[in-house]
């Protein structure tokens, strides 16, 4: 088994804290996604998506999305520490946040970083109206997130999980468009700290 990935991609990022939260070590394959390792025909014929992270099995069997590989690490190495939840109700939970924080959030975040630097102009086609629509969107998610954070521990209730890892992933990656957790979000910001403090996050 090896994961293909780039280590400072938020979705490599997302896999690879789930990894240390988790206690698994597998061997990691770094994949030069600028200079478009990740596009070509050997690569492809690999991932369904063309993209970074990506999980090889032994057999041969591939794995692409970094949810989907977590869920996959999650069942094939059974621990104690549930980050998808442990009763009906936190497994839902979980899935409800993390949905949330992809949807309006981190996956939005990347549209706009996309679309306004115009990183990947190589491979994909980029509108610059969508990408300063997509950075107000996320600028619009925050006051849900601080006020979720406001009322609860974690995103997803009273334990850490997955949905944690996506929302410090997208709250460090908006860093890229100028957009700065600050004292206008004091729930965030002491949220960030408590998790910054997890050893899993603590070179993060």
């Amino acid at each position: 088994m090896k994961l293909y990935e780039k280590a400072p991609a938020p979705s490599a990022r997302r896999v690879s804290l789930f990894l240390a939260e988790k206690g698994i070590e597998i061997p990691r394959v770094d994949v030069d996604i600028r200079g478009g390792e990740n596009i070509t025909d050997e690569y492809k014929a690999k991932s369904v998506n063309g993209r970074i992270p990506m999980l090889e099995l032994d057999d041969g069997t591939t794995i692409s999305e970094s949810i989907a590989i977590c869920r996959y690490l999650d069942a094939a190495f059974p621990t104690d520490h549930n980050l998808f939840g442990s009763t009906p109700e936190e497994i839902g939970k979980v899935e409800m946040w993390n949905r949330i924080v992809e949807l309006q959030g981190l996956f939005t975040a990347f549209q706009a970083l996309r679309n306004l630097t115009g990183i990947y102009s190589d491979r994909e086609r980029c509108v610059e109206a969508w990408g300063e629509e997509s950075k107000l969107r996320v600028i619009e998610f925050l006051p849900v997130l601080e006020n979720r954070l406001s009322a609860s521990p974690y995103l997803a209730g009273e334990h850490f999980s997955v949905a944690d890892i996506s929302a410090f992933i997208m709250c460090q990656f908006i860093k890229n468009m100028d957009i700065h957790i600050d004292d206008s979000y004091p729930a965030i910001k002491a949220w960030m700290e408590k998790i910054g403090q997890r050893d899993a996050f603590k070179d993060s």
